[in-house]
């Protein structure tokens, strides 16, 4: 199904943790006709790569119906996990190249189910660059670190 490009959700992603594994937090920025959500969470111990991938699912996991995103991650893990990488682990029955065990199955697996319900395109932006709406992300991610580690104490 293809979808107006007038009805696109722009959805930028970010994962971060204080120490790897360490406490970590995700962000995501969603925009859709002039409207934005903001949404954040972490993790007591966890790695950067799960909270790439958690920002990425717990974006799609809002949405309300199939919709036609722009998905926009500083993350090549995500980016190229999803779009090179994830059909061949499936062939291989979760198994990279080198056959090892793939690193977060359960939220490749995840993720994987989320996109399937959407048109998504797969957009890579330059983490730290001054991208205004990826350093809003990251800022995200960092509040949920920060909720996260208030936890603690």
């Amino acid at each position: 199904m293809i979808l107006e490009d007038s009805k696109v959700v722009e959805i930028y992603t970010d994962g971060a943790c204080k120490g790897n594994p360490g406490v970590g937090g995700w962000g995501a920025l969603l925009r859709y006709a002039g409207h934005e959500c903001e949404i954040f969470g972490g993790e007591k111990l966890t790695t950067n790569n799960r909270m790439e991938l958690l920002a990425a699912i717990r974006a799609l996991e809002s949405l309300k119906r199939p919709c036609k995103v722009h998905l926009h991650t500083d993350s090549q893990y995500v980016q190229k996990g999803i779009s090179q990488w994830l059909d061949s682990w499936k062939l291989r029955n979760w198994r990279t190249s080198n056959r090892k065990p793939v690193k977060n199955e359960d939220l490749w697996r995840l993720l994987d189910s989320l996109a399937q319900q959407h048109e998504i395109e797969w957009c890579w932006v330059r983490g730290h660059s001054g991208h205004v709406d990826n350093d809003r992300a990251d800022q995200l991610a960092n509040r949920g670190v920060e909720m996260i580690a208030s936890e603690n104490f």
